[in-house]
């Protein structure tokens, strides 16, 4: 490979023609930061000290690490963030009314939109690694590493330095023609690229995303415990469930859209331009009996290549277990009831000792007033 001097003008060069890849490789937006994180340390370290990783250690084993992109790889000099649309192609336009009607719906499960095809590690590391290839084609780049959550990064603050949007109250990165509804990913370069402008935060004195949260996790602006959040409960915690959050957590069994459902800047959420984030399985669709009657071995099928997966088996059907319960608690529909119940009661002579306790307290919703107004 001839390589070229690393001028400001060639720089420069680069930077739009990595903007132009990227788009091509399905990106929404490209931003370009610095590594100076120095005003989100404290933050951070305040976050790790109320304990409101929960159980997610790895955030606190990697402490300031996650502030310090040079000593995460050494000779870094910027970071190229990369935002992907994950809204499916074929989302109706008013897909918000349609994420809220189901939420009523006691029978049917809700997994996160951002969940419910491919499991985007995948799509966006094999396409980020693209990109990278292509700078390391143009230049000699010293340091070129992709990162789609598989290190200690603080991807909001960099994107937002990196111009892509602003920290919203919820914590996620909002864009004013995006919403929130994408992915972020990194490449870590040695490069002295251009870097982009922030843009002005635009939530103003808007704080829906913290009024909606079905379990109150969102405790302030920009403040997330993640022990209360139903994404954390669902999917990163390993025990039992709270049992004073059960029923706030309704028929969501794998994640939580609250938050970004109710955000105005929403309305403006772009479709993705892949098929890889299309419904799969029908989980756009799935009633709670159809998922609890999956074996292992289908759950392990039919989540191939799915973010689902990760969880495993034991806490999918721990999570069905609650959702359930909430039915047996909310429905009207007799039918529904009586086989819900003895779907449980059937699972539970071969059930491990911490998903019965879940179906044991499924079980006892069912003898609480159905319709029962959501708490």
């Amino acid at each position: 490979m001839e390589q070229r001097s690393a001028s400001p003008e060639h720089l420069q060069t680069l930077v739009q023609d990595i903007k132009l890849q990227g788009r091509a490789l399905g990106f929404s937006q490209i931003g370009i930061s610095g590594v100076e994180l120095a005003a989100a340390e404290a933050p951070l370290l305040a976050w790790l000290a109320a304990g409101h990783h929960g159980e997610m250690d790895y955030m606190r084993r990697h402490g300031l690490k996650r502030a310090r992109p040079a000593e995460l790889v050494p000779g870094t000099l910027r970071v190229i963030t990369a935002r992907m649309d994950y809204l499916p192609r074929h989302a109706e336009p008013g897909w918000r009314d349609a994420e809220w009607r189901r939420l009523e719906q006691p029978a049917v499960a809700t997994v996160s939109l951002y969940a419910r095809g491919r499991d985007y590690h995948k799509v966006l590391r094999a396409r980020l690694q693209q990109l990278a290839d292509f700078i390391a084609t143009r230049i000699e780049p010293g340091i070129v590493r992709v990162f789609t959550d598989s290190a200690p990064v603080l991807e909001v603050e960099l994107a937002a330095r990196a111009g892509l949007g602003w920290r919203g109250k919820h914590t996620l990165l909002l864009h004013r023609d995006g919403g929130s509804m994408f992915f972020l990913g990194e490449i870590f370069v040695g490069l002295p690229l251009p870097v982009d402008d922030p843009v002005r935060a635009h939530c103003g004195s808007c704080t829906r995303c913290i009024t909606v949260c079905p379990t109150q996790a969102i405790l302030g602006p920009e403040q997330l415990d993640a022990r209360r959040c139903i994404s954390y409960l669902t999917i990163e915690h390993a025990g039992p469930i709270p049992v004073e959050l059960r029923r706030l957590m309704g028929n969501r069994i794998y994640g939580c859209d609250d938050c970004q459902l109710v955000c105005p800047w929403n309305r403006y959420a772009q479709r993705s331009t892949l098929p890889d984030f299309d419904p799969r399985q029908g989980l756009d669709q799935a009633g709670l009996l159809d998922l609890w009657g999956w074996t292992e071995a289908q759950f392990l099928q039919r989540t191939e290549g799915s973010a689902i997966r990760r969880i495993g088996f034991a806490r999918w059907q721990r999570n069905l277990a609650v959702a359930m319960g909430n039915g047996l608690r909310e429905s009207s529909d007799a039918a529904w009831r009586l086989a819900t119940i003895q779907a449980l009661q059937c699972g539970a002579p071969n059930a491990s000792v911490l998903l019965r306790e879940h179906m044991d307290w499924a079980l006892s919703q069912a003898v609480e007033r159905p319709n029962a107004a959501r708490r």
